[in-house]
């Protein structure tokens, strides 16, 4: 009597791994493998880092892989913001550790080339932090999805709304690698589309440090609004020096033209207060945001999620549900394709679609930092002042370079 459940539990643990094993065999290697790559421990690290790889691993945890026999292994490396470091570890991933996906990867030039080699290799590529829109323009790919926010829906969200409320002058502060020229560049376009105009432009070096002679440059333009065209630390830096020479005391205004809250958090409400950006995703947007931001909190010392964090959750469970329908892992195209056909919805970005161009579409929302005095408790930071839908959040097809929206 004493032998029976023994031999019963041995039975059913025996088919239960069996079952795995046969759902495990499906998938190349037996084993579902994501590299998350991105800064580690440079001027990104906050706004990317090991934030990104909690939240792939709770994606792989929310989906309830285990359950479902599904094995999967998170993997990460620190590209150090340098195209060739990224590109080498793109490499060793995927012909050694046999990597199927690689996600977040900030740092645009860094971006586009294991873009490149994803395509070469046919993986896939689940694009976060890149912020240029030419990962789904000119240079889209079938292996890609580029999730949560690009320079387009940057400059179109922050960009469009200032010009309306008089901000018709420009100067810009560009980060002089490819994240900083499209986000120029495509700021530009909107200002002058806008009936605004650009009066002057100085490229900074990446990552920088001194930005007084740039901004001195930017002072004596007598522009109504500086385009702070970078970000992470790069953006921290130039705003407080900014405050130093009383640049917003004189009556310009700081733009900053990709603001993270982790960004806002260093600043302080002080200083950042009254600073108008454009953004995704916000910890504090509702009720699905915030449980999930608390979990995110509990498990990094109190600290907020930005979006790109938010963006890898949402891309790798897609990916894992498209894996889920497809049954097999081993072609990146196909793969892709079936994240596009899927449509998307998950608690932190709501119900959305994936164009054949690879761009992840949903809402954008333009927000305005708050005064001291307005927020209420530990990162209330944002009032929101606009929602852009998500059929005028990113580039048009009409204005698209992509070949994959001519098929």
């Amino acid at each position: 009597m004493t032998r029976k459940p023994t031999f019963l539990k041995t039975a059913i643990a025996g088919a239960l791994a069996l079952l795995a094993g046969t759902a495990s065999a499906q998938f190349s290697d037996g084993v579902i493998k994501i590299g998350v790559m991105n800064d580690m421990s440079g001027l990104y690290a906050d706004i990317t880092g090991q934030g990104s790889v909690w939240a792939a691993r709770k994606a792989v945890e929310d989906f309830g892989a285990a359950a479902k026999g599904m094995r999967v292994e998170i993997l990460a490396a620190d590209h150090q913001n340098k195209p060739d470091i990224g590109s080498n570890i793109a490499r060793q991933w995927i012909d050694v550790d046999k990597v199927d996906a690689i996600a977040d990867v900030p740092t645009s030039s860094v971006g586009l080339a294991v873009n490149q080699i994803i395509r070469e290799k046919n993986k896939v590529h689940l694009n976060v932090g890149s912020a240029t829109s030419d990962m789904t323009n000119k240079a889209c790919s079938p292996n890609t999805v580029h999730w949560t926010y690009d320079t387009f829906m940057l400059s179109n969200g922050t960009g469009r709304a200032l010009v309306k409320t008089g901000g018709d002058t420009w100067f810009f502060l560009t980060a002089d690698y490819a994240f900083g020229h499209a986000l120029e560049r495509d700021t530009e376009a909107v200002v002058n589309a806008s009936g605004g105009k650009v009066l002057g432009k100085v490229r900074h070096p990446f990552p920088g440090q001194d930005f007084s002679s740039f901004l001195l440059q930017a002072q004596a333009s007598k522009a109504k609004v500086i385009g702070l065209a970078n970000a992470g630390g790069d953006t921290i830096n130039a705003i407080k020096q900014a405050a130093e020479f009383g640049i917003t005391r004189g009556g310009q205004n700081l733009a900053g033209m990709l603001v993270f809250i982790t960004d806002v958090h260093a600043l302080g409400l002080q200083t950042a207060q009254g600073l108008v950006l454009t953004a995704s995703f916000y910890w504090d947007l509702n009720e699905q945001t915030r449980a999930w931001s608390r979990e995110f909190a509990a498990a990094h010392k109190g600290r907020m999620p930005t979006m790109i964090h938010a963006g890898v959750y949402a891309s790798v469970l897609h990916y894992l549900k498209a894996l889920e329908q497809l049954k097999t892992d081993s072609d990146g195209v196909k793969v892709v394709d079936k994240m596009k056909e899927m449509p998307t919805d998950d608690r932190l970005f709501g119900k959305g679609t994936i164009r054949a161009d690879g761009r992840k579409l949903h809402d954008a929302y333009l927000f305005e930092v708050k005064k001291p005095s307005e927020s209420k408790y530990a990162w209330d930071y944002y009032k929101l002042r606009a929602t852009i839908p998500a059929a005028e959040a990113f580039r048009p097809v009409s204005q698209s370079e992509c070949p994959l929206l001519k098929k």
